[in-house]
């Protein structure tokens, strides 16, 4: 099936790796796991076209639509925009559960330093220092990712009821307010850890998780207080890797990140110290899954929690559906050098959602589904590859939108004639602005 690809600002842009990975779940809690819409939506009121084209009987208004990866909320609070989540009887959000994610961050970091004490205190002085790569501060998995790190570390403290995660800029004598100096003991030996160093990854332009700052700001802090530095992690692996290849790749520094993109896979043979999997595999065919049945008119739960009659289905344990908040949720997976090679392909369909649906029942719809980043490495590299996997397992035609990772407007602008679509699928540059794509929409 032939796709177009609107992607026009990729090829000129794709070296930045600029990363916002996963959901905006925040501190949105999934209920039990594997737990399927109690509602079953209404089949579209759709007069299908010959060609499989998007039909004028249904308002634009009224056609299934999924967020993803970033969940509609406010980006200051958290709090899930419900309005955007509600939007029809067919709109849904697909990500992955931020919370359980950043404790397996945490605690991925915790266990490396507790097996590799020995060659972890460079200089010996009892103080395990890290630096931390913020993403974007108002984004509610680089809030999460980074209170999972503090929290494990014991470096964290409260903020208004929960933990404080906000960058400290440089703290070498743990005097920032943002954080505290941890402690851990190991093999019957007393341990200093403290948060040496960090803030959020912005460029001058104002896109964030920007993985060349990350590189910069490594370069930086090694300047600084190199010595000191005893461990990296970052919000992410775009970040993650710049600031590995940049400095501490070469200074047996383990470094540790999230996404499990194919090149951070990869390096932990070459001691990245490890990353996360949200499961993109499972997140990209839930996002189109949704939407094949809201478009079928069968039970959203269909080729998900109950197979369908291509023998499609996951199990309750990659995915939890959480019904209040009518969002889906991928589980993450710890990849260290204990099992990196499982996770070698990261664009490589599940095997168990892995079979082609039959076009004479499931007949070719056209769906719109834009990425705000056309240069976000985990979005282009991986999510995006398995999305165009799976269209043609499920018979969609997609047309795939790039944005700039800036405004919005980049990629609302795009959505001029939403009649020629069937369905759509949206991931925002910004979590707080729902409003600028279900406005157009309901023109």
């Amino acid at each position: 099936m032939k796709k177009k690809l609107a992607l026009a600002t990729m090829a000129a842009i794709l070296s930045f790796s600029l990363v916002a990975c996963g959901t905006d779940a925040g501190t949105a809690q999934p209920d039990d796991a594997g737990t399927a819409p109690e509602e079953t939506p209404a089949a579209p009121e759709e007069t299908p076209t010959a060609d499989g084209g998007a039909s004028s009987d249904v308002a634009n208004k009224d056609k299934p639509l999924v967020w993803f990866n970033r969940q509609p909320s406010n980006s200051s609070t958290g709090e899930l925009d419900m309005a955007a989540l509600t939007f029809n009887g067919n709109t849904y959000y697909v990500g992955f559960d931020a919370n359980q994610g950043a404790e397996l961050q945490g605690t991925m970091v915790k266990e490396y330093i507790e097996a590799n004490i020995d060659q972890i205190d460079r200089n010996g002085d009892g103080v395990i220092g890290y630096v931390l790569a913020i993403g974007d501060i108002g984004h509610n998995d680089s809030i999460a990712r980074t209170r999972g790190v503090r929290k494990a570390l014991g470096t964290a403290v409260d903020k208004d009821g929960n933990i404080n995660s906000d960058p400290v800029g440089t703290n070498t004598d743990g005097s920032a307010s943002a954080v505290q100096d941890g402690t851990m003991e190991i093999n019957g030996k007393q341990y200093t850890v403290r948060e040496l160093a960090s803030q959020e990854m912005k460029n001058s332009a104002g896109a964030t998780w920007d993985a060349a700052t990350a590189g910069n700001a490594i370069g930086t802090w090694s300047s600084s207080f190199g010595d000191d530095i005893d461990i990296v992690v970052s919000n992410n692996d775009g970040m993650g890797m710049s600031m590995f290849n940049a400095w501490s790749k070469d200074n047996n520094v383990p470094t540790f990140g999230y996404d499990a993109n194919n090149d951070a896979v990869a390096a932990i043979a070459e001691g990245y110290g490890g990353t996360i999997s949200q499961h993109a595999d499972v997140q990209a065919y839930l996002t189109l899954r949704v939407l094949r049945n809201a478009l079928d008119g069968v039970d959203i739960d269909t080729g998900i929690g109950t197979a369908d009659e291509a023998g499609n289905v996951l199990s309750s344990d990659v995915y939890v559906y959480n019904a209040d908040q009518r969002s889906y949720y991928a589980l993450n997976v710890a990849v260290t050098a204990d099992n990196y090679q499982d996770f070698t392909d990261s664009t490589k369909v599940y095997e168990p959602v892995s079979a082609q649906l039959d076009e004479s029942t499931h007949a070719t719809k056209k769906v719109w589904l834009n990425i705000y980043n056309a240069s976000d490495n985990f979005l282009s590299s991986t999510y995006q590859p398995l999305l165009q996997n799976y269209d043609d397992l499920l018979n969609l035609d997609i047309d795939y939108i790039g944005g700039d990772g800036q405004t919005e407007s980049n990629i609302t602008n795009r959505l001029g004639n939403p009649n020629q679509y069937d369905a759509f699928a949206i991931n925002m540059v910004k979590t707080d602005n729902a409003a600028s794509y279900t406005a157009l929409l309901s023109q």
